[in-house]
């Protein structure tokens, strides 16, 4: 296989810049970007491309950056959709403000860098589109509302583009990783508000705590996660000779509580059927 050209987002920190390492030791060339480009610069002595990209920033912005890669490399094979952060809180304690930041990064930011690389993608009738979803896709857990939100959306549009573009040869995947040992949780990657409600205070804080001293003991190991994405990516390793799914979870975690809510979601269909397909109009 020739060297693929990856183009990866949120690459300061956590899977975005394990990408990077694990991806040139297959021999593929990457570019690497990032909102403070201060932050990858020490990349380029491994010969990575670095780019400056806020995917917050407007959709010309990021069109122009999209164009100066192009410009480089020619072409880009594979886009890594990693850049995110979480917002931590309540309904009542998270601001209108806090949720529109959290839906900006992790929805709209997404579908913006999507949108530029597209056309490139279509009109070479070829590329990978990557997105690093959740455990949070799944489930909403309380106090995670926000992130949840942002995630639940992302799986949604992301199965849309499925269905739009498989037509035209470009493949997707969609990448749900329980808990890892990346910065997510750092105070870089984690906005957090403890409540003061009396309703809620006693366990946000207790939440707080959790989270702080989870961060860095979680127990995925991120290098092990990319090295199957490179895999589906490349139809090697793991990948080989199989069908590449549309939507993998990884992690113990987040096979055993995505199962466990797939088996609860069918017997309640199955105690249910009755009612929920009697709802048809009588002819």
């Amino acid at each position: 296989m020739a060297p693929l050209v990856w183009l990866i987002t949120g690459c300061s920190s956590g899977f975005g810049n394990q990408f990077v390492y694990n991806i040139l030791a297959r021999g593929d060339k990457v570019v690497a970007t990032a909102r403070d480009l201060s932050k990858i610069q020490q990349l380029k002595q491994l010969g990575v491309s670095t780019f400056q990209l806020d995917i917050t920033d407007s959709q010309s912005s990021i069109n122009a950056t999209i164009a100066k890669v192009l410009a480089e490399h020619g072409r880009i094979d594979v886009l890594i959709n990693n850049a995110a952060y979480i917002a931590i809180g309540t309904w009542e304690d998270l601001s209108y403000e806090d949720w529109l930041a959290q839906f900006d990064t992790n929805v709209f930011g997404t579908i913006k860098v999507t949108k530029a690389i597209l056309p490139h993608f279509r009109e070479r009738k070829t590329g990978t589109m990557v997105f690093i979803s959740s455990l949070s896709g799944w489930i909403g857990h309380a106090g995670c509302s926000a992130y949840a939100g942002s995630k639940f959306a992302l799986e949604g549009i992301v199965e849309g583009l499925h269905a739009e573009t498989a037509h035209l040869g470009l493949k997707t995947l969609l990448i749900e990783p329980g808990r890892f040992r990346t910065k997510l949780l750092s105070s870089g990657n984690m906005i957090a508000r403890t409540s003061d409600i009396p309703d809620y205070a006693e366990k946000s804080r207790a939440q707080m705590e959790g989270l702080v001293g989870e961060d860095q003991k979680q127990p995925g190991d991120p290098a092990k996660l990319v090295e199957i994405v490179l895999d589906l990516v490349r139809e090697e390793g793991v990948a080989q000779g199989i069908e590449v799914p549309f939507r993998l979870p990884l992690g113990f975690d987040c096979y055993t509580d995505v199962k466990e809510k797939c088996e609860a979601t069918l017997a309640t269909l199955e105690t249910w059927r009755n009612v929920a397909t009697s709802t048809d109009m009588e002819t």
